[in-house]
């Protein structure tokens, strides 16, 4: 206990390890008592340290969890980018250590500004809306990179329940109010009133979690439709490929063709490697095909644009023909794999600053939804479906969810497992059935509660054939999204701070 709490790299390296083990709790181990551990040792290493010793902690800590969690970066840039092994994990480590900051920030404020050892109980609250903050601020800062949030261990686990009500985010406000106070139960033992209020906080969304879990809080917006997802499994280096170009159309047409007739049928991102316009007699020959069998066909394919000053500029985008219509341009951007920061310094230095299609624009946020036989669905493209609120403003104006996604880039990792569980989420907040088509894997279709009820294996060729049903209605985290629980915890930092200062000023 001595190596958590005081200064020095014992407690530095056990701050790694807690880090480090957070992704056991996530898919596709699923672990979840390690996010509370995980927290909880985090939560006691910040106990006693001056801020600059909290720094460096919460680096080492940031610096686990990222290592952990996000090593599979090393295959985008090392298979994919045509890096060196030392340069693909050099640059990995480079980015790791980069959002390991964000958690030397983080614990530095709190040591400096929030913590209150003095009051356990208080503490407690304080360390709980702090985590939420600093998991919101990974959503925002520098575009965001909302990966590895505590909540998403409680997919399948007791607190699943409380989704719909406050989101992924309220799962992990419960995971570190409960981690904190089960520190600090101890030292609330000689206080039967502190004790008592502690134990009713650490309960109520255990319980509560498990009381509504299942509740069914959107209806049916009419009957179930039948799907018909292709997944291609397509090699990343033959992809954009021109001389691979008719091979990949002429795979997918004859996957669709010798499908049983759906009322929706879904291609991935990019099944069509090659702008609109040029394959717009092949979309116009697949969308006849479609109104034959009164099918809509949904794909990824990149679309060339003008903008405002007449420029053209370049989408991933998503396009529905036959019984339906729209296009949809992505929004939320990937840094390196569709754009490059400060590229007329990067452009040309490596390979990976040079991935084919890395030059793509932002799709604006005012467009109107997908319409496919009658329902409005809300689209994500790939890493578009990991942010919260930005799902969530999607989600609150359509009957169904979808996703498509190439996660060929992350090879045999644990990426596009992770990246499954962030989807399933979504259709749980949401209580909406979500159709995610991938190009290698997982395509699956999950279901109001966050079940899969039907998948393909990974990196196989084939068609998942299922049904979804439209829903209806609004979840109390769509209706009022995260902004209950984000004014709580600012009541509760603003309070903490306030006091804090006047206990220092006695």
């Amino acid at each position: 206990m001595r190596w958590i709490t005081q200064p020095g790299w014992p407690g530095h390296l056990i701050a790694l390890a807690a880090g480090a083990i957070t992704p056991l709790a996530l898919a596709p181990f699923d672990l979840w008592p390690l996010a509370l551990l995980s927290i909880a040792l985090f939560y006691l290493g910040l106990r006693d340290l001056l801020p600059r010793q909290a720094a460096v902690r919460g680096w080492c800590y940031g610096f686990g969890l990222f290592l952990a969690g996000t090593s599979w970066v090393y295959v985008s840039i090392h298979d994919y980018g045509a890096a060196s092994p030392p340069l693909a994990a050099f640059l990995t480590l480079l980015f790791v250590a980069g959002l390991g900051l964000l958690f030397a920030l983080a614990a530095w404020l709190w040591a400096r500004w929030l913590r209150r050892v003095e009051a356990p109980l208080a503490d407690a609250l304080a360390f709980a809306a702090f985590w939420l903050a600093q998991e919101a601020f990974r959503s925002w800062f520098l575009t965001g990179f909302p990966w590895l949030y505590a909540g998403y261990s409680q997919l399948d686990g007791p607190l699943a329940g409380l989704a719909p009500l406050g989101g992924v985010w309220l799962l992990s406000f419960a995971l570190a109010l409960s981690a904190a106070l089960l520190v600090n139960l101890p030292r609330l033992r000689q206080h039967k009133l502190f004790c008592t209020a502690a134990v009713l906080l650490l309960l109520a969304p255990w319980v509560s979690g498990l009381a509504l879990k299942d509740r069914a809080w959107t209806q049916a917006a009419g009957q179930p439709l039948s799907v018909s997802a292709m997944q291609g499994n397509i090699e990343q280096n033959l992809k954009w490929d021109p001389a691979q170009l008719n091979a990949q159309l002429l795979l997918y047409r004859d996957l669709t063709l010798n499908a049983p007739r759906s009322d929706l049928i879904v291609w991935p991102e990019t099944a069509v490697p090659v702008l609109k316009e040029y394959a717009l007699g092949y979309l116009d020959g697949m969308g006849r095909f479609a109104n034959e069998r009164q099918s809509a066909l949904i794909t990824g394919v990149p679309i060339r644009q003008a903008n405002e000053r007449g420029e053209p500029r370049y989408y991933n985008g998503i396009s529905v023909v036959g019984q339906g219509s729209g296009d949809y341009l992505k929004q939320k951007l990937v840094p390196f794999g569709e754009y490059v920061p400060l590229q007329e310094v990067l452009r040309g230095l490596i390979a990976f600053f040079d991935l084919p299609m890395s030059d793509f624009a932002r799709g604006s946020s005012a467009q109107p939804l997908l319409q496919a036989q009658g329902y409005r669905i809300a689209a994500y493209i790939c890493y578009e479906v990991v942010y919260p609120e930005f799902a969530a403003g999607l989600a609150a104006q359509s009957e169904l969810l979808l996703t498509i996604s190439n996660d060929t880039w992350f090879g045999r990792s644990i990426g596009p497992l992770q990246h499954l569980q962030m989807a399933q989420m979504r259709a749980l907040e949401a209580g909406r059935w979500m159709i995610r088509g991938t190009n290698n894997g997982v395509t699956a279709l999950i279901d109001p509660f966050g079940r899969i009820s039907q998948q393909l294996p990974q990196f196989e060729q084939g068609v998942l054939h299922g049904q979804v049903t439209p829903m209806q209605g609004l979840t109390p985290y769509l209706r009022w999204r995260a902004w209950p629980l984000l004014i709580l915890c600012s009541l509760i930092l603003g309070w903490t701070l306030l006091a804090s200062r006047m206990a220092k000023t006695l």
